[in-house]
């Protein structure tokens, strides 16, 4: 039986599109292994969000060839898309995709491999396709843990931020038809997944490309059709928040509340020289409009520092802008040149070492944020609804609806199971609680 590893780099929806991968090579009867071991075919699901992904994305490529200097390398996603002639130069890779046609890589492995049998030659294949025009490529995902699973509802931006080149390496918004969504979301139920992310490059735009149905009606028809599954939302921008929009939301019993606001900065001024849609004002009444509406909802973000043009002043903003937000957790990277964007030409670029020290005052600030956010949910007294992922030792660990991590010391095989834990006590970032009965 012949055998491939998968590594993905990168977001949600790359691991999404790598578990779709494996499942089609499974059905064309390879064993799945490890990545450190010796594989027949190796496929790499490249990001290109930062310099750094590019880096690590080449360094993975290589290690795979370095395991086994024989095998067929494969290499797909963003990376691949925008620049594929830097991979071509790399040693050993014999095929090289985007980020269309992923579904297409067991049918081409099985033929590379045939050509290795016979003897040929493997010339690297550059398939990575344009992406204008392109439709929503079908694919799903039948087999997940009985915890967390990802579905991907829709690909490509339409936003075209001045720092970002995933627009250039995902296309326009095309979305998963509503029907292929409830249908996706079933057969994971079925098979004891529960809870589901919705996950996308821009799920904000869901339906763009349809006739009026957006991503609130599909919420609604999940709501309707799909009982039994807590459903939690992909990265999203606070200008979708709206009145009528909030208020829907907050009628769907099966959607957590959490949500991941994807801010980048909290100083106008910097958001403009992003070309984000919205201000911070707008940001913090998006926040204000679903903690009233919702009531114990807490949020996550991501924040960029020393985008060009970000002075003391536009960062002190940022600051004051996050301490009003009281984020629960923040994913903080700093600004990246990537090539083919405006902001890699922008004028004021800021020096690595102060990218470094905000990035660091940052971290400090988000750390106290979490605190303060456990400790306030701590004093509530009320209970959480977790979703037990993993176990170690007597602790069996998981995750609340609002995405705080939870510990709990029981015996119980808790695994795949949600159940009620009064928090307890907080310890570097993590809930602890008592378990209750049903």
């Amino acid at each position: 039986m012949k055998t491939v590893a998968l590594y993905t780099l990168g977001c949600k929806v790359s691991q999404y599109e790598t578990e779709a991968i494996a499942e089609g090579f499974e059905e064309r009867g390879f064993r799945a292994v490890a990545f450190t071991e010796k594989a027949d075919v190796y496929v790499i699901n490249t990001c290109t969000v930062t310099a750094e992904s590019d880096r690590k994305s080449r360094q993975i490529i290589r290690r795979a060839h370095k395991t086994n200097p024989d095998a067929v390398i494969m290499v797909t996603g963003c990376y691949s898309q925008v620049s594929p002639d830097e991979i071509l130069k790399i040693p050993g890779v014999a095929y090289v995709g985007g980020t269309e046609r992923k579904m297409k890589l067991p049918e081409a492995a099985v033929a590379l491999l045939s050509q290795k049998e016979n003897a040929f030659d493997l010339l690297p294949v550059c398939d990575s396709a344009p992406l204008e025009g392109a439709a929503f490529e079908k694919m799903s995902v039948k087999h997940a843990p009985r915890t967390r699973a990802y579905v991907k509802i829709e690909d490509g931006c339409e936003c075209r931020c001045t720092y970002c080149a995933i627009p250039g390496a995902r296309g326009d918004v095309r979305s998963k038809l509503p029907e292929d969504v409830i249908r996706e979301v079933k057969v994971l139920a079925e098979g004891g997944t529960k809870e589901i992310v919705l996950t996308g490059i821009e799920i904000a735009s869901y339906g763009l490309d349809f006739d009026g149905f957006r991503l609130i009606d599909l919420l609604e028809l999940l709501d309707k059709e799909c009982g039994g599954i807590r459903f939690r939302l992909g990265s999203i921008t606070p200008e979708i928040m709206r009145e009528d929009f909030v208020a829907r939301l907050a009628r769907l019993s099966s959607i957590v509340p959490h949500f991941h606001i994807s801010m980048q900065s909290g100083s106008d001024k910097v958001l403009r020289g992003m070309k984000r849609r919205y201000t911070a004002d707008m940001a913090l009444a998006a926040l204000s409009r679903l903690r009233a509406a919702i009531p114990g909802v807490r949020f996550t973000t991501d924040m960029m520092t020393g985008f060009p043009g970000e002075g003391e002043k536009e960062f002190s903003e940022t600051l004051a802008f996050t301490e009003k937000a009281a984020f629960l957790d923040m994913h903080i990277f700093a600004y990246s040149k990537r090539k083919n964007t405006p902001a890699a030409t922008y004028p004021d670029q800021v020096d690595e070492g102060v990218k470094r020290e905000r990035s660091a005052k940052l971290i400090a600030l988000a750390s106290r944020l979490r605190d303060e956010n456990l400790d306030e949910m701590i004093a509530k007294g009320e209970p959480l609804s977790v979703l037990f992922e993993t176990r170690d030792g007597d602790m069996m660990q998981g995750h609340s609806a609002e995405f705080a991590e939870v510990h709990v010391k029981t015996a119980e095989p808790l695994h795949g199971i949600i159940r009620r834990v009064l928090p307890r006590e907080r310890r570097n970032g993590i809930l602890y609680g008592e378990l209750l009965s049903d």
